[in-house]
């Protein structure tokens, strides 16, 4: 069962991660009027988020998976200059652990490919 999850998202990888960066896209750039209070810690969530959008790129590793990477961290570095303007909060430390999730998810799903693909 594992293998044929593993198995869709490694075939199906720039559906997947097409979809998390809209989600993530939307939701960072959502207009708010006060700073969000989810459960937990909102760095954890930055962590979480860009962790998944990068785990298909570790699993399926395509020839530039280096500037996906790349591409993905000025990203969300672009999204935290541009959220004031829309009505958010700009935090270093979101781009911080944006960029620590994108290194994490890549190496989860490195890891995964080299021990069940």
């Amino acid at each position: 069962m594992l293998k044929k999850a593993l198995f869709f998202f490694n075939e199906n990888w720039k559906i997947y991660t097409t979809i998390i960066l809209i989600i993530i896209t939307f939701l960072s750039l959502y207009p708010l009027k006060q700073q969000a209070s989810f459960p937990g810690d909102d760095k954890f969530h930055h962590l979480i988020a860009y962790s998944f959008l990068t785990i298909c790129i570790g699993l399926r590793k395509p020839q530039n998976y280096i500037l996906i990477l790349i591409f993905f961290s000025f990203y969300s570095g672009f999204i935290e200059i541009i959220q004031p303007y829309v009505n958010r909060f700009a935090e270093i430390e979101d781009f911080i652990f944006n960029n620590i999730g994108i290194i994490i998810g890549f190496v989860i799903g490195t890891f995964v490919k080299k021990i069940k693909l």
